[in-house]
């Protein structure tokens, strides 16, 4: 598996594309910002979600159960699976015992977690994702590079041309509106045809049994009443105490994702319609391990608005799909280390530190700090490249000895000025390879304070 580094350096090679992508997530975060200004209450609305989600998370055992037993009451079946393959496994049988075939999908990150549509693939059953972004990677073969836009790293002319070949559309028709009425043709079939519908849930009420699912299109509607059987997978950190909870939540949730100031379509799912079947698998897949580290539990407050990848410049310049696990972005290396430390050891250095992230989150998970903190936890369970533990060990060692920092400082300084040819060649100097060098400044930080500020 490639690291990111590597992944991140075949997306920048398109700089015209890599430039366009940088631009567009963020108008999406700048869109962010216009719909948070319009709530006076808007830290008063995050400060409170997230103080629903840390009580939640401290008696999730209490909040589960009784999500469970009323979903009971209300005619749902519960499954419980420990992991992913449990999960697969759940969805087949129920698949397998009603004969079904056919299956459309709304858009669930869990399920992508889970790695489903291949395994239903492999077991002979044919899986249409049916969110638009979904589709279009779908038939490119391709999986999400964002969240909440999954097909955000294409161009509408990528979307004509993989349209022309799956869906004979005209040849270089790029226009929106046509493409998006192919699409519904093309989706309206199969939801005619589909015998099962999955969703993912994006809240859980306890107090109800209830399940939400969140879409702009109305695609998980459509497919849950069209078919005979509805199967829900959801994460054991989706459930949330009481309905009006919700309140809370769905005005952070679209404000966060898209700038909207509300999702589209919010659908309640509280019982089967008559004659079908409502199933809500509920998975942990070692979230019970995040949750039991102080140190990451709280990262499991995740509502998937994918603030934080909006405003990301790492990944806004280097693409999702460099990040090569299924959730991407600042809060996707906090998650994907806790499923493998070894395969994901590189993600927690794809940042900055820069703290935005952080800043935008509706339920205020501290992302930056977690993301050093897994740097620290990797590094010290020897999952770091030996380039990496080298040259941290002899920066610790220079920055822990101040003559010897502050006379590197003053060689790099004369190096930059003289010897440009070293400090600017790309086989040598790994960060330049794409970045333009700054100008080398005529004094240190310090010796400008102690000249400005010595008073």
């Amino acid at each position: 598996m490639a690291e990111h580094s590597h992944n991140a350096a075949a997306f920048i090679a398109d700089e015209a594309r890599t430039n366009w992508h940088d631009e567009t997530l963020w108008m999406v975060r700048a869109k962010r910002d216009k719909a948070a200004l319009q709530l006076p209450e808007w830290e008063q609305l995050r400060q409170t979600a997230s103080a629903i989600k840390e009580h939640t998370l401290n008696n999730l055992d209490t909040y589960l159960i009784a999500f469970e037993k009323k979903a009971l009451a209300n005619g749902v079946h519960i499954h419980w699976a420990y992991n992913s393959e449990e999960h697969n496994s759940i969805v087949y049988a129920l698949l397998q015992k009603s004969g079904v075939t056919k299956v459309v999908k709304s858009k669930s990150m869990l399920t992508e977690e889970c790695n489903l549509n291949e395994y239903l693939l492999h077991k002979g059953i044919q899986v249409t994702d049916t969110d638009l972004g979904e589709r279009i990677v779908q038939l490119r073969n391709e999986a999400p590079s964002h969240i909440v836009l999954p097909a955000i790293h294409l161009k509408k002319e990528d979307v004509s041309d993989t349209f022309h070949q799956h869906l004979h559309t005209e040849k270089g028709n790029t226009d929106a509106l046509y493409l998006t009425r192919q699409a519904r043709v093309h989706l309206r079939n199969h939801f005619y045809e589909s015998e099962a519908a999955l969703t993912g849930v994006n809240f859980a009420v306890a107090e109800t049994g209830s399940i939400v699912v969140c879409t702009n299109e109305g695609n998980a509607d459509l497919g849950v009443h069209t078919a005979k059987i509805h199967i829900a997978s959801m994460g054991i950190e989706k459930v949330i105490p009481e309905a009006k909870d919700l309140g809370v939540f769905l005005r952070l949730l679209a404000r966060s994702a898209t700038g909207q100031a509300v999702t589209t379509y919010s659908s309640h799912f509280n019982s089967p319609m008559p004659g079908r079947e409502m199933h809500v698998i509920i998975l942990n897949n070692k979230r019970t391990e995040q949750l039991a580290n102080p140190d990451f539990s709280n990262s499991l407050k995740c509502i998937r608005c994918a603030a934080c990848f909006n405003t990301c410049p790492v990944y806004r310049r280097s693409g999702g799909h460099s990040y090569h696990t299924v959730i991407a972005g600042p809060i996707g290396s906090i998650l994907a280390p806790n499923l493998d430390k070894k395969a994901n050891a590189d993600l927690p250095f794809a940042s900055t530190l820069c703290g935005s992230c952080s800043n935008v989150c509706p339920v205020k998970i501290d992302i930056h700090i977690q993301l050093w903190k897994w740097r620290q936890v990797l590094m010290k369970e020897g999952y770091g490249t030996l380039p990496k533990k080298i040259s941290m060990k002899g920066m610790g060692w220079i920055l822990s000895h101040p003559r010897l920092y502050r006379f590197a400082g003053t060689v790099a300084r004369w190096m930059m000025r003289n010897m440009p040819f070293v400090i600017n060649n790309k086989r040598w100097n790994i960060w330049y390879r794409q970045r333009n060098m700054p100008a080398p400044p005529a004094q240190s930080f310090k010796q400008w304070h102690q000249k400005n500020h010595s008073k």
